[in-house]
């Protein structure tokens, strides 16, 4: 009797030290955090053709581009299909954090200097947001020269100089191969005259893989204007949404970019407002983006 009364004690002993350390796994478990993975490389660079992806360069890197753009393909052999003739922009991206970039660029189109802003608000996980949304600001500032002919745009004011752009960049990447983002777009033009002051319009474009370093994109903008309003770019042309189509080319640590679009401008400001070609009537021009990304960190030991 003794006996069995022992080793039901014990019995009962052991099995209540099991319970106990299974409930403390239990809590343990619920003490941590649920482990999230974030999607990466929704788009290969912060480019997607002419406007910005929701991509950010990385804290301490700096990104090099230089956009290219040639005349119009239609413009005949006396033009070398559009090759005699081209703009040229040179930018820079640094990434302050992994999170925020600030960027600066160059063009030759009425000499403008851009300056920008990129704030990663949100990115695309597992266990938390299913979009990745990137906040975007920028000042285009024209800085050419007043002339006094009729044919180019007087300046009163360095006011009149400035162009802002502000867009919320909102995608998600759908599979390894396909990503798709909206871009709603609010252009304020300092001018006008040129039309409205300010545009509302709202981009689409999307990424599509075919192999591990080449995808192909494809890129639109729909202006939100009325019928009284007439928007033109700079000399009295008609300027139409933008459109582009491109190849995207990775190379270790570059990201080649060939595209096709109506629009000679390579910044919001340009293509948004200034793209003078019809791209389904020929009005194309081939063009290129090349980035270069360098590291300042020195933990890092490569590129990224």
């Amino acid at each position: 009797m003794k006996t069995s009364v022992f080793f039901f004690l014990l019995g009962f002993v052991c099995l209540s030290q099991t319970v106990r350390a299974q409930d403390d796994d239990l809590l343990k478990s619920l003490d941590q955090p649920t482990t999230q993975t974030f999607t990466s490389a929704t788009f290969k660079g912060t480019r997607l053709i002419n406007g910005h992806t929701v991509e950010t360069v990385k804290g301490k890197h700096l990104d090099f581009l230089i956009s290219h753009r040639f005349g119009r393909l239609n413009s005949g052999v006396d033009n070398f299909y559009g090759l005699d003739e081209a703009s040229i922009r040179l930018g820079l991206e640094y990434g302050i954090t992994d999170r925020l970039t600030a960027g600066v660029g160059r063009s030759n189109i009425q000499k403008t200097v851009d300056l920008y802003l990129k704030y990663r608000l949100l990115r695309q996980s597992t266990q938390g947001s299913p979009l990745s949304v990137t906040l975007f600001a920028s000042d285009a500032i024209v800085t050419e020269p007043t002339r006094s002919n009729a044919s180019s745009t007087l300046y009163y004011n360095n006011g009149e100089r400035q162009n802002w752009t502000f867009q919320a960049l909102i995608a998600r990447k759908f599979s390894d191969r396909f990503s798709l983002q909206l871009m709603p777009t609010l252009l304020t033009l300092a001018k006008p005259e040129q039309g409205p002051k300010a545009i509302p319009a709202v981009g689409i474009g999307g990424r599509f893989k075919v192999s591990k370093r080449v995808s192909i994109n494809a890129e639109y903008y729909a202006r939100f204007l009325s019928e009284s309003d007439q928007l033109t770019a700079p000399g009295g042309v008609k300027s139409y949404n933008a459109v582009a189509v491109g190849v995207d080319i990775e190379t270790g640590g570059h990201v080649f970019q060939l595209h096709f679009t109506n629009s000679q401008g390579m910044i919001e400001k340009q293509f948004l407002s200034q793209a003078t070609g019809n791209f389904f009537k020929g009005d194309i021009h081939y063009g290129f983006n090349i980035s270069r990304t360098f590291s300042f960190d020195r933990k890092s030991k490569k590129d990224w």
